[in-house]
């Protein structure tokens, strides 16, 4: 056969291993240390889940977190030393909160559908 046809996707919510990090990134709203989990996480099992999916997706997650450790530091260090005004890095650091938000969503909803990640390295969606 010229084409394979994908393997069906069970009706329901599918708590895979992307879906898993996505809701820890997620929680880490409020309970901060969620986040670091789900990096560490994502470190262990992308070996296991090398040439899958999945794969994308835990180096999707884990560019999301690095980027967003990297950009807040950044962003508490400028406010505290008075360079950026408070305000300034407040509404950056709510603008980061967004971005993880929105790539954690979008990854939990290509996880459901078995999708890989296209671009896993990509600072966008």
């Amino acid at each position: 056969m010229a084409g394979q046809v994908p393997e069906p996707v069970a009706s329901g919510f599918d708590l895979n291993k992307p879906t898993i990090i996505a809701f820890l990134y997620i929680a880490s709203f409020v309970a901060g240390i969620t986040g670091l989990v789900g990096f560490i996480l994502a470190l262990v099992w992308k070996r296991e889940l090398a040439g899958s999916w999945e794969e994308s997706h835990l180096q999707f997650h884990a560019m999301t977190f690095i980027i967003s450790v990297i950009v807040g530091i950044i962003a508490g260090t400028l406010s505290f030393i008075l360079i950026g005004t408070p305000i300034l890095m407040a509404l950056v650091l709510l603008a980061l909160g967004m971005w993880v938000l929105i790539r954690s969503v979008l990854a939990l909803v290509k996880a459901q559908k078995h999708e890989p990640i296209s671009d896993p390295n990509t600072w966008l969606f």
